[in-house]
């Protein structure tokens, strides 16, 4: 069974260990300044500041999602950017990336946001046959300086 919340301040550690995965998974890092803003940004109140929650099974956290509302030049409502979505290898394909994208669509319904949407390596077959399912793929290529 899996539970998911938004997360709050008593998670840093685990939260901290779930992002640590997720960065590791892409091959990459941050500085500890960057850890400590993001989790200070999670837990601010800002409109625009960025979100998260947490899923658990049982007591251990299994996965995090963070999510950032923003405005759109091609909408009147705003919408949501699903940024970092993560599993432990040991629960995944027991719907934790299900969950906690349902969560942050819900959270999105909640605030009447127009779309959720997120960018994914293109050799993420596992997490692309998820996807394919629940979401549309749209043809563009993201170029970043």
């Amino acid at each position: 069974m899996i539970s998911i919340r938004p997360i709050q301040a008593s998670d840093e550690p685990a939260w901290k260990m779930l992002w640590t995965g997720y960065l590791e998974f892409y091959e990459t890092s941050v500085s500890p300044d960057v850890y400590e803003t993001t989790f200070s940004r999670l837990l601010s109140d800002g409109p625009y500041e960025p979100k998260g929650f947490l899923a658990f099974s049982g007591e251990a956290a299994v996965g995090l999602v963070h999510y950032l509302p923003h405005r759109h030049c091609w909408r009147r409502q705003n919408v949501c950017y699903l940024q970092d979505l993560f599993a432990v290898p040991e629960a995944r394909g027991q719907g934790v990336g299900r969950a906690l994208i349902d969560a942050v669509y819900k959270e999105a319904d909640r605030q009447g946001l127009g779309a959720v949407y997120w960018l994914t390596a293109e050799d993420n077959r596992t997490a692309r046959i998820l996807y394919d399912q629940i979401a549309s793929k749209t043809p563009f290529i993201k170029y970043q300086r």
